[in-house]
């Protein structure tokens, strides 16, 4: 598949497109994973909030980018420095989230928008223990597993695993 995407930054104007795709991309990762909650209205005005308050009010060294096929979100990216790091830190560069609509898995956004936020830097992430498409995604970018999984608070059979890359 070869689209013509471009990435660039979000605007307060996306904030209700980035919700809907949001909530969209969780619903085709997680939907047999997390209970409807997490897809509903509230989910989307949660979404809402997050994206303004992320384009409002950046995080010091945050870097977040869209991208757009056709003039519609189809995904985004976001990282920075750790938001609650673990002691020793792993890297100082966190992948906050990564999402693509499933429609455009392949077109090689998600590695532009993986590039662009944290480049070829030792960073690390948190990802779906049962997510098996997004984790050989990074192992293709150099991350590992590094053994430390934690459950969500909202819903504990929902495990993350850590992925670390120290160099590329």
């Amino acid at each position: 598949m070869n689209e013509a995407f471009e990435l660039r930054e979000p605007r307060l104007d996306d904030v209700e497109r980035l919700a809907h795709v949001h909530v969209q991309a969780w619903r085709e990762t997680y939907a047999a994973q997390l209970p409807d909650e997490f897809f509903g209205d509230r989910a989307l005005e949660f979404r809402r909030a997050l994206w303004r308050r992320m384009i409002d009010e950046p995080a010091p060294g945050s870097h977040t980018v869209v991208a757009e096929l056709s003039g519609e979100i189809v995904g985004f990216a976001s990282a920075g420095m750790p938001i609650a790091p673990e002691k020793p830190d792993p890297a100082d560069r966190e992948l906050f989230m990564i999402y693509l609509l499933e429609a455009h898995h392949g077109c090689g956004a998600a590695q532009a928008m993986l590039d662009v936020v944290i480049g070829a830097e030792p960073a690390f992430l948190w990802v779906a223990a049962d997510n098996p498409r997004a984790q050989a995604f990074y192992e293709r970018n150099g991350f590992r597993a590094d053994g430390l999984e934690k459950p969500d608070d909202r819903v504990p059979t929902f495990l993350e695993r850590r992925m670390v890359r120290t160099q590329r």
